[in-house]
């Protein structure tokens, strides 16, 4: 394991998008984890392009989530000013981040993913995914923006929320079944975790309870599912991490369908949460990597993968 110690690193947490509060918790967690493994943490507030790394850095640990820390922004940055960084970079970020690009890129290299279509808001284009089907925002993460759709009236509200965010969104059928959700840390595929919200999807309200929402949820890690399933959602998830060509570490959203359980691809996360208490920590942890040294394997990683 990577010795840490006296190692200056800079987290680059916040951001200007909308899950800035949940990139300011994730770093709270990875700046205790880092200073217990003896390295000098310097934490920078990130609002925008403007933010400032001190030049003598180990490497810059960027957690920002979302718009501009995941869509391949801060990592072109970081190239241009010569700081070395962790995580994907600049175009498999932006592939991963957007869901039309890595959608095409899942279907492209053979990954199960939903049906699904780029729906124009001006309604230019014909519907062509019946309901139940679910629509989100291209370039959003958290599921910030995301509804499913049973019938005209959800759909017309969901299409008026999506022009908040751009003027396409995308449109999927609805896959009935388990939520699941798999963490890769470099060639290692960490146990599914079943995700078992108490009401509704895991929504932004049921995924952080903690700002202010009324969500709960049930995480189970290993997820209960047969040899046979657990490896064909984990070989899909590989698959499609690979296929946005994401360095170092993420982690895949898939649904499990209940009527043949065949995984079907939602999302790759390249910048997940990172609290003690977040998916790809619990995964981790399942495996005997405690919070501290997953902190310092993404850094290795990291160093690893553009040396």
């Amino acid at each position: 394991m990577l010795d840490l110690t006296n190692k200056k690193i800079a987290l680059l947490m916040g951001g200007p998008g909308s899950e800035r509060k949940v990139s300011l918790k994730t770093a709270e967690s990875v700046a205790e984890a880092l200073r217990s493994k003896g390295a000098i943490v310097i934490e920078v507030d990130v609002t925008g392009p403007d933010f400032e790394v001190p030049e003598d850095v180990f490497i810059a640990m960027n957690l920002i989530h979302g718009t501009f820390g995941e869509d391949g922004q801060i990592q072109a940055i970081l190239e241009k000013r010569g700081i070395p960084y962790t995580g994907a970079g600049v175009v498999s970020s932006r592939i991963a981040f957007d869901k039309l690009l890595s959608k095409e890129r899942f279907i492209a290299a053979g990954v199960p993913t939903p049906l699904s279509q780029t729906y124009p808001l001006d309604g230019s284009q014909p519907l062509a995914i019946s309901m139940p089907l679910v629509v989100k925002p291209p370039r959003e993460g958290s599921s910030v923006g995301v509804h499913i759709c049973h019938d005209q009236a959800e759909l017309d509200a969901a299409i008026e929320d999506a022009k908040k965010f751009g003027h396409d969104t995308l449109i999927e059928d609805y896959v009935s079944g388990k939520e699941l959700t798999i963490g890769i840390l470099g060639d290692q595929v960490l146990p599914i975790i079943h995700i078992e919200p108490v009401e509704g999807f895991y929504d932004i309200n049921n995924k952080y309870p903690w700002m202010g929402g009324t969500g709960k949820t049930n995480y189970n890690c290993p997820a209960d599912l047969s040899p046979e399933v657990t490896k064909a959602v984990q070989d899909a998830a590989m698959k499609a991490f690979r296929s946005c060509g994401t360095e170092v570490y993420g982690r895949v959203d898939v649904m499990l369908r209940d009527s043949d359980q065949a995984p079907f691809v939602l999302e790759v996360n390249t910048i997940p949460g990172m609290t003690s208490s977040s998916l790809l920590p619990k995964a981790a942890k399942a495996v005997g990597i405690e919070f501290p040294d997953l902190c310092a394997k993404i850094i290795q990683l990291s160093i690893a993968a553009r040396p």
